[in-house]
């Protein structure tokens, strides 16, 4: 964990140097945000977040019966080789990175001059990020049953085993939260610094983080290999799309047309330049 404190320090200290050389340049928000739009998304997103928290603690845990019936050879080969897997310290541990990550994209918009003057903006951007990943991997959770790898283990005791904790391993939430705040901080980070040097050390550090994340996860026992690439996918994925999405040059070579006719209503052009 030292070595992750020091890594974020460097980036940091890169950021700064890289803001003292560039005072020149005038400063414009490359994101176009919504009150309506993004509230309606932020509190849809909350919304699902809540009901599928609400179906995860509401799930069953095993019988006795359906313990002892598990068999390692019933997982997927391509997960079969962590079924039984479980560590205390690594469930411990990966709470640290993970907690962390909800931080990082606070401090880079308060440390990086430009993400500082549309701090707001970036916040409801994060928010909105935060609230899909929360949705999607809560809702999958809540819906479906897969058993964690520790269920595996023979070694440990039954009633942990059974517990309703046990049926919660698709997909890596974990997983998904930090990919969702790291990649959110890199892409917001390079949209409001695209000429920055420090650029390519942001993406990797945000690409390490829920690496590590899902790989404390794994060895804890807690997710299959598919249920941690899936999350890091997931969040990965919010993190780039929804900056993007609000990105103002995106929308230039987008036109909407009104139809009148057979059918009416509006058409979408896009017009390749």
């Amino acid at each position: 964990m030292k070595q992750l404190l020091t890594l974020f320090l460097s980036i940091i200290t890169i950021i700064n140097s890289t803001i003292a050389q560039d005072t020149t340049k005038k400063f414009t928000s490359p994101y176009s945000t919504k009150v309506v739009t993004d509230g309606a998304i932020i509190v849809g997103g909350v919304g699902l977040t809540a009901l599928g928290v609400k179906l995860i603690d509401n799930k069953r845990g095993l019988t006795t019966a359906e313990v002892l019936a598990k068999n390692k050879n019933d997982v997927p080969w391509f997960d079969r080789s962590s079924a039984g897997f479980y560590s205390k310290k690594a469930d411990d541990d990966s709470y640290i990175p993970f907690q962390a990550s909800f931080v990082m994209p606070v401090l880079m918009a308060l440390i990086n001059k430009n993400e500082r003057h549309k701090f707001g903006q970036v916040m409801v951007l994060y928010t909105e990020t935060m609230a899909i990943t929360g949705a999607l991997f809560t809702m999958a959770t809540g819906n479906i049953y897969r058993s964690r790898p520790y269920v595996y283990n023979t070694s440990l005791a039954t009633s942990f085993r059974a517990g309703k904790n046990s049926h919660r391993a698709f997909f890596a939430g974990h997983t998904a939260a930090t990919a969702g705040a790291t990649f959110f901080m890199a892409k917001a980070f390079a949209d409001f610094n695209p000429d920055s040097k420090a650029r390519p050390y942001v993406w990797a550090f945000a690409a390490s983080v829920p690496a590590l994340v899902g790989y404390l996860r794994y060895k804890a026992g807690m997710h299959f290999l598919s249920d941690n690439i899936l999350g890091y996918a997931v969040g990965a994925s919010a993190g780039i799309l929804v900056p993007k999405f609000h990105k103002i040059k995106s929308l230039r070579n987008v036109t909407f047309l009104p139809q009148i006719g057979n059918s009416k209503g509006l058409a979408l052009v896009y017009h390749i330049r």
